[in-house]
């Protein structure tokens, strides 16, 4: 079940979200935007967010150890979760950035195998399964 990628290297999704700003920072944006800085608001911030990240960037990869999280991309296909079954072994989601659960897993296959889901970042699965998880999903 080695079937993680770097989301650095896969984007295969985006999260949109809305964030609240002041006048003047938002001016001082638009003024950076316009002096060639940068292609557009977006741009500017998803390069913040980056520097501000990569800042912290051990203090995240510390706190993913401590917690066993994996980060990128995670899919769990029927297959994943058939050999957990069959060996009698209930899996605990722990994400940072994307967990796909496939949507063929039906929500009895799901049950059996997935004892918990937490992810910093977002799931996708179908409604069923996240319905069928519902108490399990932190």
């Amino acid at each position: 079940m080695s079937n993680v990628t770097q989301l650095h290297d896969k984007q295969p999704e985006n999260e949109k979200i809305t964030i609240n700003l002041g006048f003047v920072d938002l001016g001082r944006i638009d003024l950076l935007v316009q002096e060639g800085f940068y292609s557009n608001r977006s741009d500017l911030i998803r390069t913040a967010i980056r520097n501000q990240l990569e800042s912290h960037g051990e203090v995240v990869s510390n706190s993913l150890e401590r917690h066993t999280m994996e980060l990128g991309l995670r899919d769990y296909t029927v297959s994943d979760l058939e050999a957990l079954r069959d060996a009698g072994e209930m899996l605990h989601v722990k994400v940072v950035g994307l967990a796909r659960i496939d949507p063929d897993v039906t929500p009895e296959l799901a049950l059996q195998t997935i004892g918990s889901i937490t992810v910093l970042g977002a799931l996708q699965a179908s409604a069923d399964i996240k319905k069928a998880l519902g108490d399990r999903i932190k």
